[in-house]
């Protein structure tokens, strides 16, 4: 897998689709409250037939290099669902999704779908900021019984916190592309001005004083 390749090509389609919006001089708050120059909605991409097999694929590929031993496959619920089942169909594994929490009826389960004691399990989501939402998925489905091998997502931040977060919870992540590999790609197709460029880089070295 040409790691460089794929994370270019999922990036231009990103900004293609307008899944990933970059704009430093009128900036975006997100729900933290942090101020930041780039606003993206991945779930854009299951409108697209051809770049959602795309994602598919190369998760695909990404779990197979990284994670051979994978038995199930498992979407954070509700973005990584779609994802995850193009990813399960591919290679031919079984698949489950995972609530936010449990129901609070029926059998009040937080896990649709195969979740045995001892499954090899590969999470995805389709989006990294802290990693908060996939880390919980994860604590949820090993409360279960189940092994969490690793994680994937489409695109992360690639931020400090995030970093700490998944060390902390000894969980592995790998994506498709990233932040640098977005903004570097983002200034070569002309999505963004030159004058742009010092204002992303700032925000990815301080993202929580950025814009104060």
């Amino acid at each position: 897998m040409d790691t460089v390749s794929v994370a270019n090509n999922i990036a231009s389609q990103l900004l293609k689709i307008k899944a990933v919006t970059l704009n430093p001089k009128e900036p975006f708050v997100w729900a933290s409250g942090i101020k930041a120059p780039i606003y993206t909605d991945n779930r854009l991409t299951i409108a697209y037939p051809d770049f959602r097999q795309t994602i598919a694929h190369d998760l695909a590929e990404l779990i197979k290099e990284k994670y051979p031993e994978a038995e199930v496959i498992g979407g954070v619920a509700t973005a990584g669902i779609p994802h995850a089942t193009g990813v399960s169909n591919i290679l031919n594994l079984p698949l489950n999704y995972v609530r936010p929490q449990k129901k609070d009826h029926g059998k009040k389960s937080q896990i649709e779908g195969r979740c045995q004691k001892g499954d090899k399990v590969v999470l995805i989501d389709d989006l990294i900021s802290t990693g908060g939402s996939i880390l919980k998925a994860v604590k949820a489905v090993e409360e279960e019984g189940g092994d969490v091998i690793g994680t994937v997502a489409i695109f992360s931040y690639d931020l400090p916190e995030s970093t700490k977060n998944f060390a902390d919870a000894h969980t592995k992540l790998f994506t498709l592309t990233d932040y640098p590999t977005m903004i570097q790609v983002a200034q070569q197709l002309n999505y963004v001005e030159e004058s742009d460029m010092e204002l992303l880089q700032q925000w990815y070295q301080d993202p929580e004083s950025w814009g104060k």
